[in-house]
């Protein structure tokens, strides 16, 4: 059989079998296959829609778009590549020593950065006072410096940075080794500090110890964190000297601290926010802190000298008391007395956490009887939180819209009360309780549909819960990672960590700490 009849011209490919192929005919209509495909070459004339966008446009393009994308959209021509380095404000570089003699030439097209972290693993060698002051002058508009594992910097290289980026608002070191010299001459020159993080800094263990002083920074620091430090009171007059001092918050670190709240209680502060961890803190310390008639957001977490006599003495006194974590790592040292207390006192409270501890039902009645706007709450680690305690919070609990209940005594028969019970509820979560199947989780969706049910009934050991609480107050923002040495993509893992603190507490046992976060009104979604 010979080809269909057509006035086009016969395909160019042969019909299979000798039939007619009106496939490839109707192809030929739509695609001129007869004409080959050319590659542009440098020849070749083409248009680049891209060079009608202003710069400006093109940069705010750059912000919506990963951080994979956008490296590789600075490979696309010179004109992306300076435009994405003069437009990226945050980076995060390897801090090598090697890096050093790139400095000038990466600052040069990473001219517009004002947030930096420099971070070094414990295996290599970090950049020194050289590679800091070097970048310091590049980039004075800083307005934000983390340095991790920077052992190689001294008091001199913290003393040229405060020196040349009077910007500076945020500041956090850890696992350095700069001393109380450098930190002094940090301070003294930064006017405009407004947070301050120090984790596990070494230097401060050498030598005459030496306090640290509130200095030009004491005018503007409104945020203190301290963590895992062998002598963290040295801080003592910085912390009392920040007459702006919003936040307070100490993990982990050794001495006796009662005497330091109590000198922060008789000064000049208005504190909003304290965190308490792993500490040795007594109620002396609790009874101090509720002088601060301004605290609203309160964290006590496994510190066994505290009792229900400092928390009733923090609940009578702070009144504005709106966020209230305690973990009593079970030692029943706080107990109903302190939840009574607070649900007489704290009629503001909206967000409670109670993690070790054995409340009983008229303890929690209590709170969901007065505590009329409590929308947050996490019961942990209980012994006594069974099905009659979680039905009590169900009927009374009318402001409630996030519920944890974690390795607790409870049942079908006690999750079955939200189904009619908290009718502001919105999610609820049930993990490592043995006696909560999967079945009641099904149940309770087709009775409550808006309702997000998060069981794990296959689990059925109970793990350790921990109360610890990361310092999501400073918590790292998303940064941008660069090659250091050739300027190109690269993602970059900083795996230096420092050790971990043993006392004889047992405060700084585990390295991988559990965190409980329960969140606020405007997460989205997690409890």
């Amino acid at each position: 059989m010979g080809q269909s009849s057509s006035s086009r011209s016969p395909s160019p490919f042969p019909s299979p079998s000798g039939s007619s192929n009106r496939r490839s005919v109707t192809l030929k209509s739509e695609i001129d296959l007869e004409t080959p495909f050319r590659f542009p070459d440098s020849t070749s004339e083409y248009i680049d829609h891209t060079s009608e966008i202003p710069d400006d446009c093109l940069a705010l393009i750059f912000q919506f778009l990963s951080s994979g994308d956008r490296k590789r959209c600075s490979l696309v021509s010179r004109r992306f590549l300076l435009v994405e380095g003069q437009s990226r404000h945050r980076l995060t570089l390897n801090a090598r020593s090697e890096i050093i003699p790139f400095i000038p030439s990466m600052f040069s097209r990473f001219d517009s950065v004002t947030k930096l972290s420099l971070r070094c693993d414990r295996r290599s060698v970090s950049i020194d006072d050289t590679g800091l002051i070097l970048i310091s002058l590049r980039c004075r508009k800083l307005t934000r410096v983390k340095l991790r594992g920077c052992r190689e910097i001294t008091d001199l290289g913290m003393a040229a940075l405060a020196k040349n980026c009077k910007q500076l608002k945020k500041f956090s070191c850890g696992s350095c080794t700069f001393g109380a010299k450098g930190m002094n001459a940090f301070l003294d020159n930064c006017s405009s500090l407004e947070e301050l993080s120090v984790k596990r800094l070494r230097g401060f263990n050498d030598g005459e110890p030496e306090l640290i002083g509130p200095g030009a920074a004491g005018s503007s620091l409104r945020s203190v964190l301290l963590k895992e430090l062998y002598n963290g009171q040295l801080f003592g007059p910085l912390i009392t000297g920040a007459k702006k001092l919003k936040t307070l918050k100490l993990f982990r670190c050794l001495g006796d601290w009662d005497r330091l709240l109590e000198t922060i209680s008789v000064s000049d502060h208005s504190l909003a926010e304290i965190h308490l961890e792993r500490l040795q803190v007594s109620d002396i310390g609790l009874s101090a802190l509720s002088n601060c008639s301004d605290l609203e957001i309160l964290h006590i977490v496994k510190t066994p000298d505290c009792t229900n006599t400092g928390v009733i003495k923090v609940a009578g006194n702070c009144k504005l008391l709106r966020k209230l974590h305690i973990d009593g790592w079970k030692t029943n040292r706080i107990g109903n007395e302190a939840l009574i207390a607070i649900a007489k006192h704290s009629l503001n409270l909206q967000e409670l956490v109670l993690i070790g501890i054995n409340p009983s039902s008229i303890s929690l009645e209590a709170i969901a009887m007065n505590c009329k706007k409590l929308e947050r709450l996490a019961l942990c680690g209980s012994d006594t939180i069974a099905d009659s305690e979680v039905s009590c919070i169900a009927s009374k609990c009318v402001a409630l819209k996030k519920l944890c209940i974690k390795g607790c005594p409870v049942s079908d028969e006690g999750i079955e009360a939200f189904a009619w019970g908290c009718p502001n509820l919105v999610k609820i979560k049930v993990k490592k309780c043995r006696n909560v199947t999967g079945e009641i989780g099904d149940w309770l969706r087709s009775k409550r549909g808006s309702l997000v049910v998060n069981l794990d009934a296959c689990a059925v050991e109970v793990e350790n819960v921990d109360g610890s609480m990361s310092e999501s107050g400073t918590q790292d923002d998303s940064v941008e990672a660069v090659d250091t040495m050739n300027h190109g993509p690269l993602a970059t893992n900083a795996s230096g960590r420092g050790s971990v603190f043993k006392t004889r507490f047992g405060l700084f046992g585990s390295r991988g700490f559990r965190r409980w976060s329960i969140g606020n009104s405007s997460s989205s979604g997690h409890l």
